[in-house]
């Protein structure tokens, strides 16, 4: 299974600017004096080996929409802005004649909040007709939220003009599906009208999806429900949009959780790998990176026994399990 990043950010996208742009080059100059790239190969394995992630790349801006790879149709968490590049890149595939692409979209959405809709209206692959897409999710006003941000004066194409077959599906929390050869099961979370995480099961591996979740003092039970719910998981993406200082003092009742809760209840669940996700708007590439910095040496701190590996989700980024 292959799980691929099109948009990681929380609450509204981020774009980059001409200022931010330009400190980047500054910085990958001044790295380079005391390198010598005369040729194309040596300026590449220069900015591969010797520039920091957030001066080479960047995060990316778009908001939450994942991928899980699957030959029974395409799995996506969420339909913010990231679900846009995924229907382009779709769709270049297609046009490029690329065999063997499935028809069939499955969308999981966690909650109603716009950010975790507002990429559907740009969702190409929506338009073309034969193409079915199914919506899943555990609110039952979902039809009526994606219905409402295409009505007018909101948007100009209602949802009735897509062309590709789009049904909805109502789940229980707690109730086991198969949908596209994987076994999902979706859990409450603490957020402002309700969120839902997910679980996904296929040939032994497991991804949880737990993304507008606050965890409160209850966290440190012993008896916690999530800890079962993420359970030795392959991979675990959760969100980690705050300090922790935010989470429990300024920003408390938000929805959000922070990097360091993120550590303690992997390492308690026995995580294998642990991807913070819907990273706070008004971060920087650069602070980003001291986020994962900074969670890094905190696992080392609390228990450097425990195999975990840490990632930090970038629009792009592919982790194969």
């Amino acid at each position: 299974m292959q799980v691929r990043f099109w948009g990681s950010r929380g609450s509204l996208p981020a774009s980059i600017t001409n200022k931010m742009i330009e400190a980047k080059i500054l910085k990958a100059v001044q790295a380079s004096r005391s390198f010598e790239l005369e040729t194309d190969e040596a300026i590449k394995t220069f900015i591969q080996n010797e520039l920091p992630f957030a001066v080479r790349g960047g995060y990316g801006g778009n908001t939450s929409c994942v991928e899980l790879s699957n030959a029974g149709g395409y799995i996506l968490c969420d339909a913010g802005t990231g679900l846009r590049d995924f229907g382009n890149q779709y769709m270049k595939a297609k046009i490029a004649g690329q065999s063997k692409m499935s028809n069939i979209f499955h969308l999981f959405i966690s909650h109603l909040h716009w950010d975790h809709i507002q990429g559907f209206p740009f969702f190409t692959p929506a338009f073309i007709t034969g193409n079915q897409v199914h919506i899943y999710g555990l609110h039952a006003d979902m039809e009526k939220a994606f219905i409402n941000q295409q009505n007018a004066p909101s948007f100009p194409v209602p949802l009735q003009a897509m062309g590709a077959d789009i049904s909805f599906h109502v789940l229980d929390p707690g109730s086991s599906y198969h949908v596209a050869g994987m076994n999902v099961t979706g859990m409450k979370q603490n957020h402002p009208g309700d969120s839902y995480g997910y679980c996904f099961q296929q040939d032994g591996k497991k991804v949880v999806y737990s993304t507008d979740s606050e965890h409160k003092e209850n966290a440190w039970d012993d008896h916690y429900e999530f800890i079962e719910f993420f359970k030795n998981a392959d991979l675990l993406i959760f969100d980690a949009q705050y300090s922790f200082l935010d989470a429990v003092d300024t920003k408390e009742n938000w929805g959000h959780s922070s990097n360091l809760l993120a550590v303690e209840l992997a390492v308690r669940a026995g995580v294998q790998r642990l991807c913070l996700f819907h990273h706070e708007h008004t971060f920087d590439d650069e602070a980003l990176d001291q986020v994962l910095s900074d969670t890094c040496k905190y696992h080392k701190l609390h228990d450097s026994s425990c195999p975990l590996s840490i990632y930090l989700a970038y629009d792009g980024l592919k982790i194969d399990l």
